[in-house]
This record gives structure tokens, C-alpha cells and sequence, in this order.
């Protein structure tokens, strides 16, 4: 991150987040034990459809987990902070907002 100091939270931040995205996903995806099945509880229709809003939000997850990778990836490479388009510093402010944050708020 050019001309700009990070703080040693941003790695421990990210690590959070990104142990905290895995355990959502893992509580999400079918036959996890977060959310116990009852046949009895609701029609077929019902269970569908909270399935299908369980793996929308599951994909929704893995993308942010995958965002949060990125960012400890560029951490260890030396990249964390810089527009992946234009190549200037990203606003701390951005950071701070969004530690995974890849763009510039011009090529956000």
C-alpha cells in the first residue's frame, strides 16, 4: 500500500471475518445441524423455498468470503490498499469502511 501505513487489525479484522463468513455459510448449506428439519412443520413448498433463499444467501456469502481471501492474499503480497484498476492507493477511509475493499471509490 503505497504511502500508506496499515494497521496490524486489518489482517486480524479480516481473519475474523472471514472465520465468521465460514461458519454462516456452514450453518446455511444443507444437512448442517443449524437449522434442525421438521416434516411435520411446513408443506413442501415452504421447505423449497427457504432452501433457495439458505443457498441465494450462502452464494451471497461465499462471495464475500472470497473478497475477504483476496485481501489477506494481497496482505501477505505487498498489494493490500491499491486500486486493482488504476494501481493509486485506496482511501484509508474506504479500508477502514471496507477492509476488503479492491477499488478506489472512482473505480468502485
Amino acid at each position: 500500500m503505497a504511502d500508506q501505513t496499515i494497521p496490524s487489525s486489518v489482517r486480524e479484522d479480516l481473519e475474523a471475518e472471514r472465520a465468521r463468513l465460514a461458519a454462516h455459510i456452514g450453518e446455511l448449506e444443507p444437512g448442517s445441524t443449524g437449522h434442525p428439519v421438521d416434516d411435520n412443520f411446513a408443506d413442501s413448498g415452504q421447505v423449497a423455498a427457504e432452501q433457495g433463499e439458505n443457498q441465494a444467501l450462502a452464494a451471497q456469502l461465499r462471495n464475500e468470503l472470497d473478497e475477504v481471501e483476496r485481501a489477506l492474499a494481497k496482505l501477505d503480497d505487498g498489494t493490500y490498499g491499491t486500486c486493482e484498476t488504476c494501481g493509486e492507493p485506496i482511501a484509508s477511509a474506504r479500508l477502514e469502511a471496507k477492509p476488503a475493499a479492491r477499488y478506489c471509490i472512482t473505480h468502485a
